[in-house]
């Protein structure tokens, strides 16, 4: 048997129990105070729309833009959000650019639990950084994708990019 460490899974496995199964993830942690945003990995917190790295990565420094508005209707949100979510996205592109240099980037959405969504009920928006190589035997013989940097690393890394002065500089 093969054993892989994942540190960071240990907040899923002890999260707050009084959050019930219908409770939104997404919500709560928007919720909480700023002064808990490392604990929660939030990166930025905008007008509209909020950064967060991934719990549950695909790769390194997989982010999410996540509306504070509870909807799974992309269709139906307003301008000011609609327009805040890419921006967000196109900035995160920005930092991971030239954070990590990727070669590449899968951006997007999956809406509806019929199309992939984990939490189906709250859009967001994916930024997965891609490299040539990253997608080998591990994940199709070996059923294991390994993520060779640890979240808090990776938050440690990225966070002094998100200020309030990069993003208006930025866009």
């Amino acid at each position: 048997m093969e054993t892989k460490f994942t540190p960071w899974r240990m907040n899923y496995i002890k999260r707050d129990p009084a959050l019930s199964e219908d409770d939104c993830v997404f919500c709560a942690i928007a919720d909480a105070p700023p002064d808990h945003d490392p604990e929660h990995l939030i990166l930025y917190r905008g007008r509209q729309c909020f950064i967060v790295l991934n719990l549950y990565p695909y790769n390194t420094a997989h982010t999410m833009v996540i509306p504070y508005l509870h909807t799974a209707d992309l269709a139906g949100l307003d301008a000011a959000t609609a327009q805040e979510l890419f921006d967000l996205t196109r900035w995160c592109v920005t930092i991971l650019q030239a954070e990590y240099q990727p070669h590449g980037f899968n951006l997007g959405m999956n809406l509806g639990r019929i199309a992939g969504a984990g939490i189906a009920e709250h859009l967001h928006m994916h930024i997965v950084p891609r490299w040539n190589g990253d997608t080998n035997f591990m994940p199709i013989v070996g059923t294991t994708k390994l993520i060779p940097e640890e979240l808090n690393a990776t938050y440690a890394r990225l966070r002094p990019h998100f200020t309030d002065k990069g993003v208006s500089a930025t866009f």
